[in-house]
């Protein structure tokens, strides 16, 4: 999901509409309830492993949030990975449906945020365990001048991609944002610790060969207008047997990527 990058642009879109000093200016607009956004980039990594065989992806979604806190909302990507493991299946895009509850519960700036998450793979000729995946999450937001981010847990409460007798696989990730001041520009970290739970077939511990590690450091460069656009390195410490397609391909090395996105 791009969960950061709504949040650094939708930053951006509230400092552009704050009100002025001027006594005459005039009202500042209300911020939709409603924002969307479509994003183009280079490789759709998840969790540091490419999900279109380190190909590009458009990606594209919608967020309803109310003034309560609660909210709802939808998000896609094109994808190969289904494919590109499975002869003869398709499975062309990855469906995100999430609705949770975020407020500043602490204090202004730290927002606490509760949710569940459902992966949803349209599919056809797939002979495997269904990649269809639901997770629960807690999120905890904070603000530190101009450093920004989140600690978050994200819970599986099915098996987990695909992955059979993997329920209770877990996410805890840190993401971490700096605003330069300069330009429009801001730096941005994150790691993550993908945990598999469970046995394989052969009672051969998933754990043992799925779970790794992931991190990514980047800049974004917000252009205004709603458009704004990324670089990054991602890499992890993915077992290379474990994570290497029918194609030969490596999908958990490190790369570089570039995305540009436009938020409505």
């Amino acid at each position: 999901m791009n969960t950061l990058q709504k949040t650094a642009i939708a930053a951006a879109i509230t400092g552009l509409f704050a009100p002025t000093a001027f006594a005459q200016a005039a009202p500042a607009p209300e911020a939709s309830p409603v924002t969307a956004n479509v994003t183009v980039v280079s490789d759709y990594r998840f969790r540091g492993i490419s999900q279109s065989n380190q190909k590009p992806a458009i990606q594209g979604g919608f967020d309803y949030a109310h003034e309560s806190g609660f909210y709802i909302g939808n998000w896609n990507s094109s994808i190969s990975w289904i494919s590109d493991a499975n002869a003869g299946a398709t499975a062309p895009i990855e469906m995100n449906f999430y609705g949770g509850f975020k407020k500043d519960l602490i204090a202004p700036g730290f927002a606490s945020d509760i949710g569940v998450l459902q992966y949803a793979y349209p599919t056809s000729g797939l002979n495997a365990t269904n990649p269809n995946t639901t997770e629960i999450y807690a999120a905890q937001n904070f603000t530190a001048g101009p450093v920004t981010g989140f600690v978050k847990f994200s819970y599986a409460v099915t098996n987990t991609f695909g992955t059979a007798n993997s329920t209770g696989s877990y996410y805890p990730d840190l993401t971490a944002n700096y605003d330069t001041g300069f330009w429009g520009i801001g730096l941005n970290a994150h790691v993550g610790y993908q945990y598999y739970a469970g046995n394989n077939a052969n009672g051969v511990s998933n754990s043992s060969t799925l779970s790794y590690t992931d991190w990514k450091i980047g800049l974004t460069k917000d252009f205004g207008g709603g458009l704004s656009a990324a670089v990054a390195w991602i890499d992890t410490n993915a077992n290379r047997a474990a994570y290497t397609n029918a194609q030969g391909k490596f999908i958990g090395g490190s790369t570089g990527i570039v995305s540009l996105t436009k938020t409505f």
